[in-house]
């Protein structure tokens, strides 16, 4: 799984930029011999076929939050626009790529503009915002034409370092855990289905824009009675998720989680003795509420690893990675009868 992690995170796939991370996806089930297929959208989705004519979904995104050149400045820095919500002091200091229509992408730098404290007495005290964050390219240019001479445009994607790196302690530290540690997960869990006479089928759909708001809202297939999203547990005061359990959503900015599979989860972590949390996020929404908007009729969930600092520099445990894959290994192979 990690392995799988640190690949993935390495592939840079902002929102609307996802095609290579899709594709590494599509070939680690295909090696499997899972049979797989494209939305038009771009998502993927991928199918173990079960006994029971009702199937269920789990899906994690692919996408992960990045920027876009908004405009190239007369200095020769560029100004950005977000793509996926995130604090402008979140990236602020990080190394970027900015990905040219033609092409290797170019190395550079996300800066304040007043970066430097021998020059301006504001450092400290300025607003991070979209009027003052910058990229400071690894270019020799020093004007807007000599930018768009390398053929920088506005609209090219840039995409954020993500700095993998795994402790001694266990500890997974990397941009993009939301949501490339659910994606490595049910890679590695797909090694497990195509052993198995699942009771039910099931699918994976790896989205790719569900940082803005539309990834899972598509393609989803008849059979699908139950819609299981698989992304992260967000960590901070008043919550009661951690990084070393599978947290499990009760409700979100959404609203309520479907309660009869929330209990369902809750019940195989205590048959199980899997770690796990229960919480709620006032500032979420996934791909399965995503769904449910869209007009499916499903039950609806949300579990995953505890991920701290979202949408910033995040960090996991190894041991919270391990228990959602055991808790949608045990769920895959519970017959809904037996939920019930």
């Amino acid at each position: 799984m990690i392995d799988t992690l640190q690949t993935l995170v390495n592939i840079p796939s902002p929102s609307g930029m996802t095609q290579e991370a899709i594709r590494f996806a599509e070939r680690e089930l295909q090696a499997l011999n899972v049979s797989t297929s494209r939305l038009h959208k771009g998502a993927l989705l991928a199918t173990f076929p079960g006994r029971s004519k009702e199937a269920r979904l789990l899906t994690a995104h692919v996408d992960t939050l990045g920027a876009m050149v908004k405009d190239i400045l007369p200095s020769g820095r560029l100004r950005l626009t977000q793509v996926g919500g995130y604090a402008w002091t979140a990236i602020e200091g990080e190394n970027c790529l900015i990905h040219r229509e033609e092409g290797d992408a170019i190395e550079g730098t996300i800066l304040i503009h007043q970066s430097s404290v021998h020059v301006y007495k504001d450092t400290n005290s300025a607003e991070r915002s979209a009027s003052n964050i910058e990229v400071r390219l690894d270019e020799k240019v020093h004007s807007r034409e000599d930018v768009t001479a390398l053929g920088v445009e506005v609209g090219d994607f840039v995409s954020f370092d993500p700095r993998f790196k795994v402790t001694s302690s266990g500890y997974v530290k990397s941009r993009h855990l939301d949501d490339k540690a659910s994606v490595a997960i049910l890679l590695d869990l797909a090694k497990d289905l195509v052993r198995y006479d699942l009771p039910h089928t099931v699918h994976f759909l790896i989205s790719n824009y569900e940082e803005v708001g539309f990834g899972g809202n598509a393609g989803i297939p008849e059979d699908v009675v139950e819609y299981i999203a698989v992304d992260m547990g967000a960590l901070g005061d008043g919550q009661h998720s951690d990084e070393y359990t599978v947290s499990i959503c009760a409700k979100d900015s959404s609203g309520p989680y479907d309660i009869e599979l929330r209990r369902t989860f809750t019940s195989l972590c205590k048959k199980h003795e899997i770690a796990y949390k229960v919480d709620i996020y006032p500032y979420y929404g996934s791909d399965a509420s995503a769904a449910i908007r869209a007009g499916y009729d499903v039950k609806h969930a949300l579990i995953g690893p505890g991920i701290e600092s979202s949408h910033s520099y995040e960090r996991t445990h190894t041991s919270s990675m391990e228990a959602t894959r055991d808790l949608l290994y045990r769920y895959v192979l519970t017959t809904m009868e037996e939920e019930a």
